[in-house]
């Protein structure tokens, strides 16, 4: 599974982390993905999305037929 979120497009982010002695090191920030099964009514099946928690509440906001539509018209096909 890739660590991107199908929505949103989140991907793992670099940093540093820092300690109280102000010692840095490297460290990877990680999306909070979800694999999440949803019902299409139009298709009359279930879609498989693997989408972060901001992808999870925009598809509560727009819906999941707007959201699949959205992500045809930029070329990703599920």
């Amino acid at each position: 599974m890739a660590n991107v979120c199908m929505v949103t497009g989140k991907k793992p982010q670099y940093g540093n982390r820092v300690s109280h002695a102000n010692n840095k090191t490297r460290h990877r920030f990680m999306p909070n993905l979800q694999t999440r099964k949803y019902w299409v009514p139009s298709r009359k099946q279930y879609v498989t999305i693997t989408v972060s928690r901001k992808g999870i509440r925009t598809i509560d906001k727009y819906g999941i037929e707007q959201v699949l539509a959205d992500l045809a018209a930029a070329g990703i096909n599920l």
